[in-house]
């Protein structure tokens, strides 16, 4: 999304016909200044697109350098399946991991964002969670690897890590037309 909060309103907007958005690094953004007794200009509120047609699950935080880099919208007219976000299983500001009810069965959903330092991914080894009916992780992992870039060369230990970590939750990784963009250093 190029933290770009005007796409993020405007498929929130128009494409209604869509269930779940997972997005990563979405930009917070003052939204306007709330009253406060210890400043007279106020406090900023922060926050990100909202949309009455979807439910928001992200990890809040009062501290602005430690916002969530993950956002998931949930189309309200799924609201019936009880969507909940799960912090008391995974707690860590760039992964979400929503569950929600079918036929009295449990699902879940991840969305991850790993930073240059894949912490969100260490964090996952970690842990060591047994999460079973996982229908989708996603997310931006910022891995650039040769088994699933043709164009690129080399190898990451990184995508060891990813790999190991599906494997774990029982997931397959499934391959697409790549759309991340590599900075030149990379």
């Amino acid at each position: 999304m190029q933290k770009n909060s005007l796409i993020v309103n405007t498929i929130l907007e128009i494409h209604s016909e869509f269930d779940v958005v997972f997005i990563q690094e979405l930009s917070w953004s003052s939204i306007h200044a709330i009253s406060s007794s210890k400043s007279k200009d106020g406090k900023e509120l922060v926050g990100v697109p909202n949309h009455l047609n979807w439910l928001i699950f992200t990890n809040s935080s009062s501290n602005i350098h430690n916002y969530s880099r993950v956002i998931t919208y949930v189309n309200i007219r799924l609201s019936s399946f009880h969507f909940s976000l799960r912090k008391d299983v995974l707690n860590h500001r760039d992964i979400l991991l929503i569950s929600f009810f079918i036929n009295n069965n449990i699902f879940f959903l991840i969305n991850i964002y790993s930073d240059s330092s894949q912490s969100a991914l260490k964090y996952l080894k970690d842990t060591k969670v047994k999460i079973s009916n996982i229908l989708i992780m996603t997310g931006d992992f910022n891995i650039r690897d040769s088994f699933w870039d043709l164009l690129y060369l080399y190898h990451s230990t990184h995508s060891d890590l990813l790999l190991d970590i599906t494997d774990s939750l029982s997931l397959r990784l499934s391959y697409y037309t790549n759309s991340t963009r590599y900075s030149d250093s990379n």
